[in-house]
């Protein structure tokens, strides 16, 4: 059983509790791949790189466990939970039902300064790919389809989708930043704001269809 490597962890602060940074910095890992799944992590371990107590990491870590992304190894540690190509088949799945329909109807509404409100967000999901940094990437493209959603007010959808898209974790990342092929999912966001403001429903539809495929396909490379 492969056991704690050096993670490359940001030190923490006080701005939000110790317990919501040290869960926000392993969900940034998780996300990207860099805590991979099969490797056990103990708390004690990961709070020496973090420059804090072990009691935060094991209560960020439980509540990672409560989200599916980790599970309790009895007296060890946490293990990153395991995805089979079937798991991902189906987040895919689940996310097109909810997010493409939800997107396309927003199209047929007269919503063109909400939508250009969003463009500096996509503009950073592009930046963030073109320089290469996956954290910037997840976090601006986390933020864009949250507030593009959060535009249908149904904040329980909202949260679904947040939950699916953690649990999705994109494992193929890192392959794509060093092939320069992020970028191209990255337009994506533009290309789809674009469809959105002329109120081409359709066009939205497929381009959040393929969207998501695409990020499909980024786990099957991995």
């Amino acid at each position: 059983m492969a056991t704690d490597e050096r993670l490359d962890l940001p030190m923490v602060g006080e701005r939000q509790s110790l317990r919501e940074q040290v869960a926000q910095a392993l969900r940034a890992a998780l996300i990207t791949g860099e805590m991979r799944p099969g490797v056990v992590y103990s708390a004690p371990v990961l709070a020496a790189q973090f420059g804090v107590s072990a009691t935060p990491v094991r209560e960020a870590m439980l509540d990672l466990a409560k989200e599916g992304l980790v599970e309790a190894v009895r007296n060890k540690g946490f293990r990153v939970t395991e995805l089979s190509d079937r798991d991902l088949d189906e987040l895919t799945e689940i996310r097109q039902l909810i997010e493409v329909p939800m997107v396309a109807r927003l199209a047929g509404e007269e919503r063109a300064e909400e939508f250009e409100r969003l463009r500096p967000v996509a503009e950073e999901i592009v930046s963030a790919a073109e320089r290469g940094d996956l954290l910037a990437y997840v976090d601006a493209d986390l933020r864009f389809h949250v507030e593009l959603l959060s535009l249908a007010g149904n904040v329980h959808l909202v949260q679904v989708v947040r939950d699916l898209r953690n649990r999705a974790r994109l494992y193929g990342l890192s392959q794509l930043a060093e092939r320069g092929t992020l970028g191209d999912s990255a337009r994506e966001h533009l290309t789809l704001l674009d469809a959105l403001k002329r109120g081409e429903a359709e066009t939205v539809g497929q381009i959040m269809r393929e969207h998501i495929g695409h990020v499909r396909g980024i786990w099957a490379e991995h």
